[in-house]
């Protein structure tokens, strides 16, 4: 099996190491409503699951990606796969919030830290000049996830009840996600000549985590990510209400959840792409302006349709965000740490869902309005598009010395 070849069933499995996990996580804005009515829950206790899941992700992607390093992908991935199948078995079980803060929280936020990093790591040592498009057609698994697993989720909980659909939800994890995990791999010389060896990662050309931690190009990527993700898991979790508070039903305000997921699918499979062709650095920086520009227009409007184009708009920028932030680390610092420098990285946006989506709630449980956590994440979204802007202009005086 030659080395291109295998390299794409790398990028077919971390898709569908993103599809499951992801999907099982984004499909908690089904859940919401059955949430609030069982436990009696506020809208901002009923965020936290989500928010608390979200932080050990991108926690746990960190020490995740330099196991990853270390003793490879595959052995994280199916770690990461046992947790995904015992979140939603043990959270079928629970009978109150903080029974899913133990349950649904911890395993899916482990499961996807250790599935989400690893997995696209892994895809960046088969590809040079086509990365971008690669990783991209991998994170792309997250967005369909997020807009299929929604969808079909609201449909089993109408069917037979929320704790049934997790049920149901954990064997479709084990069977899927457990052959991707079983598909990944990180090293092209054991698929290229017949008998070749490991590579040795010290042996690898770029940076080592210590060295790029030591660089101001890191550091402002990672603070103009937390600025940015405070807002951007905002939609995730409260647009399906946000919507219902406008009157409409809550099948139509989830079906906007799973339109951000089907713009994200667009992002990732195109933004790559272009950014490959005028530069993924400038890049990142219209994404995150285009995720401020679309949260004011959510600020503006209750209109259905418009909504509709909010969520759609708004999910192709955030799918070219995560599309993008692989590669560029990739680009600076080379492939030797990359799987441990990308999840540091993403500590960041941890930070930021952290505080984000509980606040929002926070804000409405106090004001019934969303009208200030949507524009504060409008204002952190620009902010952010700057520090890309000192970012490029830093990285480009690292390049000249």
């Amino acid at each position: 099996m030659n080395r291109p070849y295998y390299g794409w069933i790398v990028v077919a499995a971390a898709f569908t190491l993103m599809f499951i996990g992801f999907g099982a996580a984004y499909s908690f804005a089904a859940f919401f409503a059955a949430f609030q009515s069982e436990f009696s829950a506020s809208r901002a206790n009923v965020s936290l699951v989500f928010s608390v899941a979200a932080f050990l992700w991108f926690t746990l992607g960190a020490p995740g990606g330099m196991l990853a390093d270390r003793i490879g992908p595959r052995r994280v991935c199916l770690v990461g796969v046992a947790c995904l199948v015992l979140a939603p078995l043990l959270a079928s079980a629970a009978h109150s919030i903080e029974v899913l803060y133990l349950t649904y929280s911890v395993g899916i936020g482990i499961g996807v830290g250790l599935t989400y990093v690893p997995s696209v790591g892994a895809v960046q040592p088969w590809f040079v000049q086509n990365r971008a498009f690669a990783s991209g057609i991998a994170v792309a698994g997250i967005g369909a996830g997020n807009f299929l697993v929604p969808l079909v989720a609201t449909w089993i909980i109408g069917l037979v009840g929320w704790r049934a659909a997790y049920q149901l939800l954990a064997v479709a994890v084990l069977v899927l996600a457990g052959a991707a995990a079983l598909a990944i791999d990180d090293d092209p010389a054991r698929h290229g000549a017949k008998g070749a060896a490991r590579t040795d990662r010290a042996s690898l050309p770029g940076a080592t985590l210590g060295e790029a931690l030591r660089t101001e190009p890191f550091w402002l990527l990672y603070l103009s990510s937390v600025l940015v993700c405070v807002g951007l898991f905002v939609p995730m979790v409260h647009l399906a209400s946000y919507a219902q508070d406008a009157g409409y039903t809550q099948a139509q305000g989830v079906a906007l959840v799973s339109l951000i997921g089907l713009g994200s699918l667009l992002g990732r499979f195109t933004i790559g792409g272009i950014a490959d062709r005028i530069g993924r650095q400038p890049s990142l920086a219209l994404m995150y302006i285009g995720l401020g520009l679309m949260l004011v227009l959510w600020w503006l409007t209750s209109t259905y349709w418009v909504l509709v184009l909010f969520a759609l708009l708004f999910g192709t920028f955030y799918g070219g965000f995560v599309a993008l932030a692989p590669t560029i680390i990739m680009d600076l610092y080379g492939p030797r740490a990359v799987s441990g420098i990308i999840g540091v990285l993403y500590t960041g946006p941890g930070l930021g869902t952290l505080v984000g989506p509980p606040l929002a709630g926070a804000a409405f449980d106090a004001f019934g309005s969303y009208d200030a956590p949507i524009l504060t994440a409008a204002g952190l979204s620009f902010a952010g598009a700057a520090l890309v802007w000192a970012f490029i202009r830093s990285a480009r005086r690292r390049a000249a010395k």
